[in-house]
């Protein structure tokens, strides 16, 4: 159960010298050498080395940083389209603060405008004896070389951030943006209340919502039309009142989950094992059920909603299980299984295939798979991957790639994985061909391993944007990272109209 951050410190920007290497040393006179895969937890870096970021790897990467660290964020859902896959992007986020007091904390929200990259071949087109294979691989144009707002030194940080923060008394634990009204977000706080808030969101002149309970409106029109006044207020914070402050709980949590079929549905778990059902009554209020649903004999981690029953939901805890509920059948779970043999962190439930695949990650560092058709059989894991050796922090299914998932952990990496690719040689080999690939490689890396991110301290949370394909977001003690691997296919959701 690693969640909190320890004795945070206001982030900071560094300047970490060049990230822009290809792997291959600085110097004109200095023979070329093959690049040189490292492992961590493996490799050790001997004296004098370090390890460079690889830009051709990316086809973006952009860092930032809105002050104090954060244990948590969301995505919030947008007007700018459905499916976006030209750059440059534009997203906008809420975040809570792990502030070193609790009268310093916020939740911040904020947009980054610009974000640029660019669009490569897989496999690229130049015959095989082309020398200048893959010659626009480069992530960046000529001016990609000034660094800009996000201040990592990694490819290009053309990316501007706009940001506005809210009071919010104690640490954030989580925080939530619901998907049918992404002006409303639920945070989880240390002080054991869990608050909802209301954010007037309006893109242009296309208002969101109408109903107003604080009036966020001149914010986030701010960020929405990227005025210079829109960072204006970054140091200043605003004190609003949330529109439901619930008190119910008995401890502090960390599990908060909005129902993706009923619009207001929420469910809320703490330390102290219960789970909590809010119900909307209208726009703005809620009633909530005071009687918890129970099951589990220790804290409640994470809770997901299923993709596509509005009653049905997954809960996991430090007991080692993961149980699955029915609203509509009393407090106690339809089933529950052992899914670890320590603390069960994380959960995610795949949106893109039947609603029957849980994915689960653990303090020991595992991670593993569930077929949730296959419970009455007994075992329901279907894979089940040692990988990272530090607990898992985060996991999250790729809503775009229904074979897709993302995860982090504690030693400081972030790995996305394909669970329908094998190892094949004769594919391999005919790959480093065409592209003269030259990387040695580790033999026991899992074939299913698509890309590991590096370079964040204290990896705390990911997710994947919904509205633009291949685009990764995760929070850690130094900041943001939004990334977008270039080896991961973009393909449209089946179900997307």
């Amino acid at each position: 159960m690693v969640r909190s951050l320890k004795n945070p410190k206001k982030a900071k920007r560094k300047n970490k010298g060049s990230k822009r290497g290809d792997g291959s040393s600085s110097s004109s006179s200095a023979p070329s050498l093959p690049t040189k895969v490292w492992q961590p937890g493996v490799d050790k870096l001997e004296e004098g080395e370090e390890l460079q970021c690889d830009p051709t790897a990316y086809n973006s990467l952009h860092a930032f940083q809105i002050g104090w660290p954060c244990l948590s964020f969301d995505f919030v859902r947008d007007t700018l389209g459905l499916v976006r896959n030209e750059f440059p992007h534009t997203v906008y986020f809420v975040a809570g603060t792990q502030a070193e007091k609790a009268a310093w904390n916020s939740i911040g929200v904020f947009k980054v405008s610009n974000i640029s990259g660019k669009r490569r071949e897989l496999v690229p087109k130049a015959a095989a004896g082309d020398e200048d294979v893959d010659s626009e691989s480069s992530d960046s144009d000529e001016d990609s070389e000034d660094e800009g707002e996000g201040g990592s030194g990694a490819l290009t940080l053309q990316a501007k951030s706009y940001l506005r923060k809210v009071a919010h008394q104690g640490c954030v634990n989580r925080i939530r943006a619901m998907a049918q009204n992404p002006h409303i977000c639920a945070s989880w706080g240390d002080t054991g209340h869990v608050q909802v808030r209301l954010a007037s969101l309006e893109y242009g002149e296309v208002p969101l919502v109408a109903l107003v309970v604080w009036d966020f409106r001149s914010h986030l029109n701010a960020l929405a039309e990227s005025e210079p006044e829109a960072s204006q207020g970054a140091s200043q914070v605003f004190n609003q009142t949330p529109l439901v402050k619930f008190g119910g709980h008995k401890d502090e949590g960390y599990a908060i989950d909005w129902n993706p079929v009923t619009p207001g549905r929420l469910v809320t778990g703490d330390c102290n094992s219960c789970i909590h059902l809010w119900e909307p009554a209208s726009d703005s209020t809620w009633n909530v059920d005071p009687n918890p649903f129970v099951g589990h004999s220790a804290s409640v981690e994470d809770l997901q909603w299923s993709p596509t029953e509005s009653d049905v939901f997954a809960s996991c805890s430090v007991d080692g299980n993961i149980a699955v509920w029915d609203t509509r059948v009393g407090k106690s779970p339809l089933t529950s299984f052992k899914a670890h043999n320590v603390d069960v962190n994380v959960i995610s439930w795949n949106r893109c295939w039947p609603s029957c695949l849980l994915a689960s990650g653990s303090d020991d560092g595992t991670f593993s798979i569930h077929d949730l058709r296959l419970l009455k059989g007994g075992d329901s894991v279907v894979a089940h991957f040692e990988y990272h050796k530090h607990p898992i922090t985060s996991i999250e299914w790729s809503p775009h790639e229904g074979s897709t998932l993302a995860v982090s952990s504690s030693d400081n990496q972030l790995t996305i994985w394909d669970l329908s690719l094998e190892k094949d040689e004769e594919e391999e080999a005919e790959f480093k061909a065409k592209t003269k690939e030259q990387v040695n490689a580790p033999e026991d890396l899992p074939p299913q391993l698509l890309f590991v991110h590096q370079g964040q301290k204290d990896l705390k949370e990911l997710h994947w944007h919904d509205q633009i394909p291949g685009m990764l977001v995760s929070t850690a003690s130094d900041g943001f990272n939004i990334l977008m691997p270039s080896n991961i296919q973009s393909t449209l959701p089946q179900n997307v109209a």
